[in-house]
């Protein structure tokens, strides 16, 4: 029985197909969504700072900070489409690399489906990218992974 679901969401289109999966799942089975945003570490580079126009309080700051700023936006909204249809939620934003971290949270978390959203891309051309469904879908644990395609 799948009670525990970890969605994973970077806020793309793609991902919030995902999201709704995970939701219509967790309504059927009566069961939770955890929503996880992982910010990537390792494409910021030094301490690289965002532009004070494009803050929402027009002040420099840090781009991890901006980062999690707006993956809490993302989050809340999830939250809201959860109340909404009823299914218990937690939010997660954790920093490092996605795929270990997805990985790490679903078996922190004793889930029973991890969910992620894909763009299609074919196996080859997701190793060449770098893809982190591809590299979910492939690590070494015994969760089911659902690929939600565009």
């Amino acid at each position: 029985m799948i009670s525990k679901i970890l969605v994973a969401t970077d806020g793309s289109e793609t991902s919030r197909k995902a999201v709704c999966y995970a939701i219509e799942l967790a309504k059927l089975s009566k069961g939770t969504v955890t929503a996880l945003t992982v910010i990537d570490r390792s494409v910021l580079v030094g301490n690289p700072l965002v532009p004070a126009s494009a803050t929402p309080a027009h002040i420099i700051e840090p781009v991890e900070d901006y980062l999690k700023e707006v993956a809490q936006k993302d989050l809340d909204e999830i939250k809201e489409l959860c109340d909404k249809e009823g299914v218990k939620t937690r939010l997660v934003i954790l920093c490092g690399h996605p795929v270990e971290e997805i990985v790490r949270e679903a078996e922190r978390s004793s889930v029973d489906l991890i969910i992620v959203g894909s763009h299609g891309r074919s196996a080859i051309q997701a190793a060449l990218i770098g893809s982190t469904t591809f590299g979910v879908i492939h690590r070494d644990t015994k969760i089911p992974v659902l690929v939600v395609r565009k």
